[in-house]
């Protein structure tokens, strides 16, 4: 089974300094057919003015998942941590028994990001913040696994999650092709970040979602230079 979900159709607020769109129920926006993707609870599109940003906030439980598309984004949380992620990059915060953070763009423009974030597998983890650079070359044609839980993905530099679950990114030329295969019981939900793309035939853009469950595999073709973003989690 694949949807595929237009952007158009997603949920959202414009606050000025804030531009989001929500792929799933969150905030104000509350479908009952879009509260989650397996595992997978929060995709949200995020668009931040130059110079604003998300003051200290609490956040507990959740494995929270941050992907810059454009600009850069800048954390500081309540364990001492501080960082600077930029466009391709990723970071990922464990929010387990609590934490308080707050996320600035101090560029000169707007700072564009896709915030997931997956339920964990247990509660009450220890709080986890990390931050790595992955560069876009070494993921032409094939995800490149960048944050994951999954006990396969062990040792293969992937920033740590609490769940098996992982989130993966590809880049791809037009008219490439790639195959993903999934494993009974997973889930998937996939973003083209930039470009536009056909997922077993059907054609999908620009950050429309592509939810997909009960398919042994999936087949990716680009239309346009593509730049992708995927979270593979349990159905359940």
């Amino acid at each position: 089974m694949i949807e595929i979900r237009p952007f158009a159709s997603l949920g959202g607020a414009n606050h000025g300094w804030l531009n989001a769109k929500h792929h799933f129920s969150f905030a104000n926006y509350h479908d009952p057919d879009r509260m989650n993707w397996g595992r997978l609870r929060v995709w949200n599109d995020d668009e931040i003015a130059a110079g604003t940003g998300f003051d200290p906030h609490p956040h507990r439980d959740m494995e929270i998942i941050t992907y810059v598309r454009e600009g850069a984004i800048t954390h500081k949380d309540n364990m001492g941590n501080e960082g600077r992620t930029e466009a391709g990059d990723v970071q990922i915060m464990s929010a387990g028994t609590g934490v308080v953070h707050a996320e600035y763009n101090l560029e000169p423009q707007t700072t564009k990001i896709f915030q997931i974030w997956i339920m964990p597998d247990r509660l009450g983890a220890k709080p986890n913040w990390g931050a790595k650079q992955f560069p876009k070359a070494t993921r032409e044609a094939g995800f490149e696994v960048l944050a994951s839980g999954r006990p396969a993905d062990a040792g293969n530099g992937a920033l740590p999650l609490n769940v098996d679950g992982a989130v993966m990114a590809a880049t791809l030329k037009k008219g490439q092709t790639l195959v993903q295969p999934l494993g009974e019981g997973r889930a998937a939900y996939l973003v083209p970040a930039k470009g536009a793309v056909t997922v077993n035939g059907q054609a999908a853009g620009a950050r429309d979602g592509i939810a997909v469950a009960r398919e042994s595999a999936i087949e990716i073709t680009a239309t346009e230079d593509a730049e992708l973003v995927m979270v593979e989690v349990a159905e359940g």
